[in-house]
């Protein structure tokens, strides 16, 4: 009798766990772990694209963030036929540059990025929480991750995606997949985070992705008898939160580095 007591008492507490969490809270902390409010943030990134059929492509850049502005820019590096390339957010305009003709031309969050899988959007901080609501949120199993399963549809204007499911691991609220999906409710992205690296800032330590895979579920090719879609792999790399200067965020200093 005390083993079955036990037994019994034991799945009550597990019951009881897995109705403990809770989900507004899980889902702000993950549109809070994408952000930098009090810090600027930096970091290299390489992007490997590619083209069932095509092979490979890769472009390297520079990211510099000062979330707290709203404003972000992004140097090129790589390869030599794109270097000095860049973009520049500020005002809630993004800006694209071309060292070749010196000009500048007004781009959207939503635009693919260097022509690759990732958009503009995906280089800035999300918002999960501010711009979605919970539709249906569920714990299941990723792997071997424990997560919540949020299906959220979009409850202000302009959002990139008007549906998307995330998944997110309970125990650190941290994304580890998403999906974007069309008004229609057709699969546009899948986005995977295998891992996460920790990086000490000002006074607190924040949560970076190693890498991100985006697939792009509209752009594909059949090759065979199988439907191969457009990868994108992002690595990031030489992650920092010293401040930068002002003058990056602006368009002089794409000008001057695009010159170089």
């Amino acid at each position: 009798m005390r083993k079955i007591f036990f037994s019994i008492l034991t799945v009550l507490i597990c019951t009881a766990s897995l109705f403990a969490v809770d989900y507004d809270n899980l889902l702000k902390q993950a549109e809070d772990s994408t952000a930098f409010y009090n810090t600027d943030f930096s970091a290299n990134y390489t992007l490997v694209q590619e083209k069932p059929g095509e092979g490979k492509s890769i472009t390297e850049a520079i990211m510099y963030r000062r979330d707290s502005a709203k404003m972000w820019t992004i140097l090129i590096t790589g390869p030599a036929s794109e270097k000095g390339k860049g973009y520049l957010q500020y005002d809630d305009n993004i800006w694209f540059y071309d060292p070749a003709d010196n000009c500048f031309t007004f781009t959207s969050a939503k635009d693919k990025f260097q022509n690759t899988n990732a958009t503009n959007a995906d280089f800035a901080p999300q918002k999960y929480y501010s711009d979605y609501a919970i539709e249906e949120s569920v714990q299941v199993k990723l792997g071997k991750l424990d997560c919540v399963q949020f299906t959220l549809k979009a409850k202000v204007e302009n959002v990139d995606y008007p549906m998307v499911i995330l998944w997110v691991t309970i125990d650190d609220g941290l994304v580890r997949k998403k999906e974007d999906y069309s008004l229609s409710g057709r699969k546009l992205r899948t986005t995977a985070v295998p891992s996460y690296q920790l990086v000490q800032g000002e006074g607190k330590k924040y949560s970076i992705p190693v890498s991100m895979l985006i697939q792009d579920n509209l752009r594909g090719k059949k090759i065979g008898n199988e439907m191969q879609y457009e990868k994108t792999q992002i690595t990031i790399k030489n992650v920092s939160f010293k401040a930068v200067s002002d003058s990056v965020y602006t368009k002089p200093y794409l000008e001057l580095m695009g010159g170089r």
